[in-house]
């Protein structure tokens, strides 16, 4: 039992610079993946507090006439029928 553990240790120091490395890593990416999750919470808070800001908000209504556009084409169809 104690030539295992000491067998082991002899392995783990040996990889102890790949295990560093890699530990490295892993809490670089956990970090990213954190960071990018709150950044999107952010933003979603943000995009849904001017969207219900913008929704409260009383729109302009612009009015068109169209009486040219019917008149012309009355005159269209009047001349139409005359024909």
């Amino acid at each position: 039992m104690s030539q295992e553990k000491v067998d082991r240790y002899k392995q783990e120091k040996l990889n102890r610079k790949k295990i560093l490395r890699r530990q490295k890593i892993m809490n670089i990416v956990r970090k990213s993946v954190l960071t990018l999750a709150a950044l999107a919470l952010v933003a979603w808070l943000g995009y849904s507090a001017y969207d219900m800001y913008d929704s409260g908000r009383e729109r302009v209504v612009a009015e068109v006439n169209y009486d040219a556009v019917t008149n012309y084409m009355n005159s269209l169809t009047a001349e139409d029928t005359v024909e």
